[in-house]
């Protein structure tokens, strides 16, 4: 299964609590729900609509995963939501019990086996193992070459600081440009995919 993140980053690479002002407000972030003057339905709905329909399971790290699961069952009915709600979902967890995952067709991986447990969904055959919010996990997965495609939503925005995808590592990674497309708001749908650096 291939890797594929995606992501909305504001022009200055911050991907905290995009959807709204309690959903992650760790180190003091204000601007929770900051994308939303900027969604483009059909660019940006668009291109989710088409990430979901090659996915074949979900990955998620712990807060993410809580926010998505609070979220969708409760949306039956619309296409997107139904979707959503019957892939295979993973959630990378050392807090939440087994009992505490009730979003439908959820599988709790432990901390510590994340990036084994990982590496070995990745080397199975199938569709692709998506991803959305998780900053963190992504970073980490970034870190280690696992993901194989990047699909960064980018906001025309600057937030002045927050989490972010990327790690700070000193390692130099390239990628290259796959397709880009851009919404009437000033949104801008980016793929990128990871490329051998030859020097």
């Amino acid at each position: 299964m291939r890797i594929v993140v995606s992501e909305f980053i504001s022009l200055d690479g911050v991907v905290q609590a995009p959807g709204g002002p309690q959903e992650d407000t760790d180190g003091g972030f204000a601007h929770g729900g900051w994308s939303h003057p900027y969604f483009d339905p059909e660019v940006v709905g668009g291109a989710f609509a088409a990430g979901l329909e090659n996915a074949e399971a979900l990955l998620y790290g712990r807060r993410t995963y809580l926010t998505m699961a609070g979220a969708w069952p409760e949306r039956a009915g619309d296409p997107f939501a139904d979707r959503l709600n019957a892939l295979k979902k993973y959630v990378v967890t050392d807090t939440l019990s087994d009992a505490e995952l009730t979003w439908n067709n959820t599988e709790r991986i432990a901390g510590g086996e994340a990036v084994a447990r990982i590496r070995e969904l990745r080397a199975a055959p199938g569709g692709d193992l998506a991803m959305m919010g998780s900053p963190t996990l992504v970073r980490t997965l970034i870190g280690e070459g696992l993901v194989d495609e990047l699909q960064l939503i980018h906001m025309p925005v600057v937030l002045g600081g927050g989490k972010s995808i990327f790690p700070e590592d000193g390692t130099k990674r390239g990628f290259e440009l796959v397709s880009t497309a851009r919404g009437k708001t000033g949104v801008q749908v980016s793929v990128y995919r990871p490329v051998t650096d030859e020097g």
